[in-house]
């Protein structure tokens, strides 16, 4: 029986209603099975407002390839390190019902998650070496000077951001002056500057992959331009199974996910920003095989 928008309006606001109960019930459950229950072997690490999440609903549709429970992102490495292992353990499937999932369809099973700040963080990434020494890293990276506007955007709405865009440009280094040492000294604090304010820094994505080659290997890193997925999605879905060494057994579907609407950029803020990035996006060649599209 098909049923209609009003119906299907009222079960979402009841499973929305019902979601906390039902993640805490699934943490204890979690936490009580932790030590059968598999790490990942596949993170997402950013970039923030790149296409993660978009990158994390098609890597899901295949039959072995298990995400969180509840969580799209644990955010272990960043901001709940605080806790053990075993705690992050109890957020992913049994490893028996991997194992199961890989006889089924002849190929390997993996999970994964996807936390963004993971990419920004100055200790998460020494954290991951440590916890998950064999695991493999996917990054996405756009356009940097739309990622800070899309960015912008979103924490202006989520309610961390209240300067106008070009205000906040402005402001970002006096707000980012000494977190990142703060944090690293300190590893329970948490900086909502960092984390939620930092539209030019999180674009500069070269130094940030460079921190990851040098603790993973340049193998175990893939980035992903995300507007050739966007463009070619089937191509770059491939591709990144391929490096996962997980053959497609489904087809998979595609589509954009938390866009928000927006004015367009002033235009001298972005040649400004585009002359700020130009160098960054430069160094992204190595990592992609080619020219930003951005810049081609």
């Amino acid at each position: 029986m098909t049923r209609g928008p009003a119906v299907r309006s009222r079960l979402d606001r009841t499973v929305e209603h019902l979601r906390p109960q039902l993640v805490r019930a699934s943490d204890v459950l979690g936490q009580s099975t932790r030590r059968l229950r598999a790490l990942p072997d596949l993170l997402i690490m950013g970039g923030q407002r790149c296409g993660t999440t978009s990158m994390y609903k098609a890597l899901v549709q295949q039959p072995t390839i298990f995400r969180p429970v509840w969580r799209k992102g644990v955010h272990y490495f960043d901001v709940s390190y605080d806790r053990d292992v075993d705690w992050y353990r109890g957020h992913f499937p049994l490893h028996a019902q991997l194992v199961r999932s890989s006889h089924r369809n002849q190929t390997r099973a993996l999970c994964f998650e996807s936390s963004p700040y993971y990419l920004f963080h100055p200790l998460a990434a020494d954290r991951i070496a440590s916890t998950l020494p064999d695991v493999k890293v996917l990054v996405l990276v756009r356009d940097p000077v739309e990622r800070a506007y899309s960015a912008h955007a979103h924490e202006l709405a989520r309610g961390f951001e209240h300067l106008a865009f070009e205000q906040a440009l402005e402001a970002e280094p006096a707000r980012l002056a000494g977190e990142e040492e703060r944090l690293r000294s300190d590893p329970g604090y948490e900086s909502k500057a960092h984390r939620h304010q930092a539209y030019r820094q999180r674009g500069e994505y070269a130094p940030q992959l460079a921190r990851l080659a040098e603790l993973f290997g340049r193998e175990r890193v893939k980035v992903v331009d995300s507007h050739r997925f966007f463009e070619t999605p089937q191509e770059v879905y491939s591709d990144v199974l391929g490096w996962l060494e997980v053959d497609q057994t489904k087809p998979a579907g595609f589509d954009r996910y938390n866009g928000r609407p927006r004015l367009s950029m002033p235009e001298h803020l972005r040649r400004e920003l585009e002359e700020h990035f130009a160098p960054y996006d430069e160094q992204l060649v190595p990592w992609l095989g080619h020219r930003p599209t951005w810049r081609a």
